[in-house]
């Protein structure tokens, strides 16, 4: 009665035998043949064809249920046959917040795709919450995030550490004060910044500043929230946005202040109308951690990928240790 779920599954995932057809490549005659099939076999309907769009009947509820755990065993032994076959063929989802899936993940696969051509790799941007239910799913092999995942339910490994520092329009008459707090594009892109002749920003100096901020429930807003309460101020919030990115681009626009990560900094072409800061406290600071499920069979493709990410962070931070010592 399985032979063909992946009929049953298409016409549960679109809620539409015509639209399930069309994703088939095959008639609709055809696959409500093969669907009424199956029912004759189990000797009850799996879809209630009475209501628009079409829901599954309890028995199709059980039957979609099984039809996953069978796929999900599939595809654990295809995973381990294409082990043993070295990499010559696989799958593997990627799941990233905008940050990582637009700057940093694209070039590795990139370099994955030139060594191993025949892997699919596919990339998932989204929020962590979103992430989290993926990979919770299954729908994920591993996510990219420097948010805390719960540790009884994930593995995590330390992929990177980022920082966080505040970029600020140049126009801004308190930037004339603090000339010998200011970074270049240069000193962020080689992260010499993190030298301790390069002192931290008193950040109460901006108390004044409009800020434009993450909305609430992203990591960076909190941190932001808290650097400035650590200093005395809360900050006067004219806009808001779900991305990093969108926010650098308003501060660069001469708007406000904002709290940016130094990796999106120094992926991006600098702007001139901005002055950048190092912040101090651990606030500043966060790790960037690979997230897969606990009891997930890894496999080769999974560990192949996460080590040429490892490679790749490893080399940069060696080279720029030399430059941070200079």
């Amino acid at each position: 009665m399985f032979v063909w779920k992946k009929y049953v599954y298409e016409v549960y995932k679109e809620r539409s035998f015509t639209k399930a057809a069309q994703n088939l490549y095959i008639s609709q005659p055809s696959l409500s043949a093969r669907i009424k099939k199956i029912e004759e076999i189990i000797g009850e309907p799996l879809f209630d064809r009475s209501t628009t769009p079409l829901q599954l009947t309890e028995v199709g509820k059980v039957y979609i249920e099984a039809a996953e755990e069978i796929t999900q065993i599939e595809q654990r032994v295809e995973n381990y046959i294409n082990d043993l076959a070295g990499l010559k063929t696989g799958n593997l989802a990627v799941g990233a917040s905008t940050l990582f899936a637009a700057y940093v993940v694209p070039s590795l696969i990139t370099q994955f795709n030139q060594k191993f051509p025949d892997v699919h790799i596919q990339l998932i941007e989204g929020n962590t919450a979103e992430l989290e239910e993926m990979l919770g799913s299954n729908a994920l092999d591993f996510v990219i995030d420097n948010y805390h995942y719960d540790s009884i339910l994930y593995n995590k490994e330390l992929y990177c550490e980022e920082n966080i520092l505040l970029a600020v329009p140049k126009h801004f008459a308190v930037n004339e004060e603090l000339g010998m707090y200011q970074l270049s594009y240069k000193n962020i892109k080689n992260k010499n910044y993190l030298n301790q002749k390069y002192p931290a920003v008193p950040l109460g100096r901006f108390a004044d500043l409009p800020f434009i901020m993450l909305t609430q429930g992203n990591d960076t807003r909190t941190r932001g929230d808290r650097l400035c309460r650590n200093v005395g101020f809360k900050p006067n919030i004219v806009l808001e946005f779900n991305q990093q990115s969108t926010a650098y681009m308003a501060s660069s626009t001469q708007l406000g202040a904002t709290f940016i990560s130094d990796i999106l900094v120094s992926q991006l072409p600098t702007f001139e109308n901005l002055v950048y800061y190092k912040l101090d406290g651990e606030e500043a600071k966060r790790k960037v951690f690979f997230y897969y499920k606990t009891h997930k069979y890894k496999t080769r493709v999974m560990e192949e990928f996460v080590r040429m990410m490892h490679e790749q962070i490893w080399e940069k931070d060696n080279n720029l240790q030399k430059l941070i010592k200079l």
